[in-house]
């Protein structure tokens, strides 16, 4: 339970005139309270208002787990057969007379905020509170970084897993399926995402899918892959050969080898998360492979894989000590290959510090 975020933004909202905020990201849910779930179709909020005490309100199923989780006040539930807003609105009034609320523009669904408009309809939801949330999960406390730190040593061993896996005419799926099951054998509990693996051409897909390509020697293997360590995530990406490879195969990886080397050495708080992008962009571009660089150079993550923020042209934010965040700069090209290179890592007073060691080098496999 971060109380100390939780205060900060009580504070924000008497200073915005305020009465309250709903919370719905099940994300923000967890990093507020220690209470992890994702509801999928049930309704999960977190509700914090300025004069009295904030509650969770979930599916009755969930109370003794919320109340377990470590959250130290009031839980409250809901069957399956009852309108869960009408509920909701009965708990946020026997709590505040206050009728001005946030809610999270980018996560509450047309529908159900007109379900909560019905269920409250003498109260307000015109102020958004995520960007608020974005910067309060923006700067990472030591304690959050040891847990990252962790989950960077397990993707390093999700990797080893990953390239002793690596056989002529496995599939992609079969070797993911064995990578995990020997992670997990480990003690691993989850992934951060579900891992993608993908061989030769198949990698010039930037956001393809595991699949049923099966490895034939001389192709490039691509692995992007995260761990969860104590509601933490990793998220890295190596790419290596299996057999000898091509010159072209070789060349693009070199090329994005350096684009990420040096994004990561020249990563210095006060420079802009725009600057950054286009140190690796521009050692990219300079090889002549540009317009194969379809994406931005990285984002944020912590409790969630994707966070607040992106590392992209055009952001002027600057990086401070504390922001965790992706350099993963890649070479995608069609009928040929696909390469990316990244480490998460949060910025210190001497530059960025990857949670990951696994060699960047091109490995090659038998």
């Amino acid at each position: 339970m971060n109380t100390e975020k939780i205060a900060a933004l009580t504070t924000w909202l008497e200073k915005s005139s305020l009465s309250g905020a709903i919370l719905t990201n099940f994300h923000d849910i967890a990093y507020l309270s220690g209470f992890e779930s994702d509801p999928i179709e049930r309704v999960l909020a977190l509700v914090i208002v300025t004069d009295n005490v904030p509650f969770i309100f979930g599916p009755a199923l969930e109370v003794n787990s919320i109340k377990e989780s470590g959250w130290h006040y009031p839980a409250f539930g809901y069957e399956d057969q009852e309108n869960p807003w009408e509920i909701l609105t009965q708990h946020i009034k026997a709590r505040t007379n206050g009728k001005h609320f946030a809610i999270e523009g980018d996560n509450l669904t047309v529908t159900r905020l007109r379900e909560l408009k019905k269920a409250f309809p003498e109260a307000t939801f015109d102020a958004d509170v995520t960007d608020q949330i974005n910067h309060l999960r923006l700067i990472k406390t030591p304690a959050e970084i040891k847990h990252m730190l962790a989950a960077g040593r397990d993707a390093d061993r999700a990797f080893n897993f990953g390239f002793e896996a690596l056989a002529e005419n496995v599939s992609e799926l079969e070797a993911v399926a064995e990578l995990e099951y020997q992670l997990k054998k480990t003690g691993v509990p989850a992934m951060s995402f579900d891992t993608l693996l993908q061989f030769g051409d198949h990698a010039a897909d930037p956001h393809g899918s595991t699949s049923t390509r099966r490895l034939k020697s001389g192709e490039l293997a691509l692995f992007d892959l995260g761990t969860i360590t104590e509601g933490y995530a990793s998220d890295a990406t190596r790419t290596v050969a299996f057999g000898n490879v091509s010159d072209k195969a070789k060349e693009i990886h070199a090329v994005t080898l350096e684009a990420q080397r040096t994004a990561q050495a020249k990563a210095k708080i006060g420079m802009t998360a725009s600057d950054l992008d286009a140190v690796a962009r521009d050692v990219i571009t300079k090889a002549g492979y540009g317009e194969y660089f379809s994406h931005r150079l990285g984002h944020g993550l912590g409790t969630s894989v994707h966070e607040f923020p992106s590392i992209m042209a055009g952001n002027n934010l600057e990086l401070q000590e504390g922001m965790v965040f992706s350099i993963e700069p890649g070479i995608y090209i069609p009928g040929v290959a696909g390469v990316r290179i990244e480490d998460s890592g949060y910025m210190s007073k001497n530059g960025f510090v990857p949670f990951t060691e696994t060699p960047k080098d091109l490995l090659q496999f038998e």
